[in-house]
């Protein structure tokens, strides 16, 4: 199960929804359609707090990614803990709903392109010293928004610096 393409004219919302009706008319007991059951039921619910606090439409893509990340973390979480009590199925299907949510979620940079990502970051704000890195840091999350795993990225800008 890959990564869900990014299309520039649809929103992760619409691809979530489009993908839930497709798993619907395909399995509608299955482990993906309760998954995405799942996320819809979580970004309507931010909907709600962010028309409380005055959005009109609702949460934005960089909420419902934000939202994805949180789901990701708490199965994984959720997951280790069942592996620890020796109840490996629920750990397995815990895993298998974080890779249907992981494929809504940009692919994170890595390898070459992150040491690229960062060089460039670098060179943009003559970055030289150890302490430049939380402005090299901002700057990469700024540049690539949800694809920046801040543990990698800081040890490739360290890296970078020395």
């Amino acid at each position: 199960m890959g990564h869900v393409d990014v299309s520039a004219s649809t929103t992760v919302r619409d691809r979530i929804i489009a993908a839930l009706h497709s798993a619907e008319e395909d399995d509608p007991r299955g482990i993906r359609a309760r998954t995405l059951r799942l996320v819809k039921c979580a970004m309507r619910d931010r909907d709600v707090t962010a028309r409380t606090n005055g959005k009109c439409e609702g949460c934005e893509d960089k909420e419902v990614h934000k939202l994805l990340e949180t789901m990701v973390a708490q199965r994984e979480v959720s997951a280790r803990e069942y592996d620890e009590a020796g109840r490996i199925s629920d750990a397995e299907r815990e895993r298998e709903e974080m890779e249907i949510i992981q494929a809504f979620l940009p692919r994170p940079l890595e390898g070459q392109p992150l040491e690229d990502a960062v060089d460039s970051v670098v060179e943009d704000l003559e970055a030289s010293k150890l302490k430049d890195v939380g402005r090299c840091m901002a700057e990469l999350q700024s540049r690539y928004p949800g694809r920046i795993d801040t543990g990698t990225a800081g040890q490739a800008v360290r890296r970078a610096l020395r």
